[in-house]
């Protein structure tokens, strides 16, 4: 089975324009290098250079903020959902 991915709209034209991606469930850095492989370059724009999702991005897992649990070695169970969502800031 596979696990799906929300994409956020700001990064739709990484992966054609498509809301949702399918791929193998793993941790959710495996789930990220999944997407990237299959959309390259999507990670160097929520990732930084280390490897750790950027300050103002957020990934939750079945509604969950990886941050809070195991961070990029949190894993991600097939039928899950992982949602990439961009913070907003402003006022």
């Amino acid at each position: 089975m596979s696990v799906i991915i929300r994409i956020p709209t700001t990064l739709r034209t990484l992966t054609a324009g498509e809301a949702e991606v399918e791929v193998d469930s793993g941790s959710v850095g495996d789930v990220l290098g999944r997407l990237d492989a299959a959309h390259p370059g999507f990670t160097q724009r929520i990732l930084d250079d280390d490897g750790n999702l950027r300050r103002f991005v957020n990934v939750f897992v079945s509604d969950d903020d990886v941050r809070f649990l195991d961070g990029m070695d949190t894993p991600v169970s097939d039928g899950d959902t992982v949602a990439i969502i961009p913070a907003v800031a402003g006022g």
